[in-house]
């Protein structure tokens, strides 16, 4: 008894000197960028189809598009410092309508700047063939192997023949470690320049892609909306410690 009393003293000290080197060392990963913090590498698959060129509800606003851009500016640069993050888009290249899934990049550090340039770039066309593109992304991240996150960003559905939920399911049995969020912007129904934001139809098929892998289904209005899903999906925490899959855990 009298040992352990004679060593509490020293633990407020040790404490101390913990909480100084690791204010430290946080001060150092933020100054480098050296991401310690995030350990899985992650894939975004960007809607560049047809109909992120369309206006909302009534006409009224600015195309998807646009407020998409917005966002991305917004939250992609400092989730960028932390996570390595690779681009997928879909719509605007290939001769088809369909033959549209575009590989941009595999996950790299400091990507940002070249996520935006290639967002800001594109001019929305072509159909929705959104479970080609996290296919491909899952494969860029060699979701049989390793760990990894995909993000899909779709205002709608899948439009090119795919089945998301086949390919859920596919991953979900053969690559655990694979973790797909889903991002619907703005979703409507088919004839979606009509659909108020509370239909019922406004949910993309592709769900079932986040629910069969533990991901999330976030459905955003707005762009501030579309901000925090890009940072709930993609951010993580500057130790390490908790990625989305364990802050999912939590109560």
């Amino acid at each position: 008894m009298l040992a352990q009393r004679g060593t509490l003293p020293m633990r407020p000290f040790s404490y101390m000197a913990g909480a100084v080197c690791l204010a430290a060392s946080l001060s150092v990963a933020a100054a480098t960028g050296a991401g310690e913090s995030c350990t899985e590498d992650a894939m975004i698959v960007f809607d560049g189809s047809g109909s992120m060129a369309e206006i909302g509800y009534n006409a009224i606003g600015v195309p998807r598009i646009s407020e998409a851009r917005a966002a991305m500016r917004r939250a992609i640069p400092s989730i960028a410092t932390v996570r390595r993050l690779g681009l997928v888009i879909y719509g605007p290249s290939g001769d088809r309508t369909c033959a549209n899934t575009d590989l941009r990049f595999a996950p790299q550090w400091q990507a940002g700047p070249r996520i935006l340039a290639d967002v800001d770039a594109l001019r929305p066309a072509g159909g929705t063939s959104l479970t080609e593109s996290v296919r491909r992304a899952a494969e860029t991240l060699d979701y049989t192997r390793q760990s990894g996150t995909v993000v899909l960003v779709t205002d709608g559905k899948e439009t090119c023949g795919g089945a998301p939920c086949v390919l859920a399911a596919e991953i979900a049995a053969i690559a655990p470690g694979l973790t797909v969020h889903v991002i619907g912007f703005k979703v409507r129904s088919d004839h979606f320049d009509w659909a108020k934001p509370d239909d019922p139809a406004g949910t993309t098929v592709a769900r079932c892609l986040a629910d069969r892998t533990g991901g999330h289904y976030v459905s955003a209005e707005t762009v501030d909306q579309l901000i925090g899903a890009l940072r709930t999906t993609l951010g993580c925490n500057v130790l390490g410690a908790l990625d989305v899959r364990s802050a999912r855990r939590l109560p």
